[in-house]
């Protein structure tokens, strides 16, 4: 039909469109999908073997390789003429520990630790844990430090039945 005049007849809220050609109505046709905004393009489906194409083409990119390569041609490759220098930045572990926000925090952390509140312990053990709070609040390091004080006065024996 084509160069030919049709009638396209097709209501304003109608689904489907029948086509008049001399006097012969064929139809119904129906969209495929929605319709399309104005200056926008529908993109060809691509076939399997274009979209594996697409695949060797992406793999050659990331590689390096020439186009020559993908055409069968004998191809010899050579290393870059320069090395670009890697960026390396060191590996901050301590940056990544848990901190107590507060001295208090910590000191309420020690006493679940000891399972003893910390206003019973002699003036000596309490002067140690305000000591190393004041040089570290990293959890590890200072809940480290107090059970291994502890552990020294607890083997001492301190006082205890044995």
């Amino acid at each position: 039909m084509a160069g030919d005049y049709v009638v396209l007849l097709w209501g304003l809220f109608d689904e489907e469109l029948y086509v008049e050609y001399n006097g012969e109505r064929t139809g119904p046709y129906y969209p495929i999908s929605g319709p399309i905004p104005l200056h926008r393009y529908r993109a060809f489906k691509r076939s399997k073997a274009d979209e594996r194409a697409g695949r060797i083409r992406a793999l050659a990119d990331q590689l390096g390789l020439p186009i020559s390569a993908l055409s069968g041609d004998e191809v010899r490759l050579t290393p870059p003429a320069e090395t670009a220098a890697i960026p390396r930045q060191p590996f901050d572990a301590e940056a990544h520990e848990y901190h107590f926000p507060s001295v208090i925090t910590a000191k309420l952390a020690i006493a679940d630790d000891l399972a003893r509140p910390l206003a019973k312990l002699p003036p000596a053990d309490r002067a140690f844990i305000d000591q190393v709070l004041a040089e570290t609040l990293t959890r590890r390091v200072v809940l480290a430090r107090v059970r291994d004080y502890f552990r020294q006065h607890q083997q001492t024996g301190d006082g205890h039945a044995s």
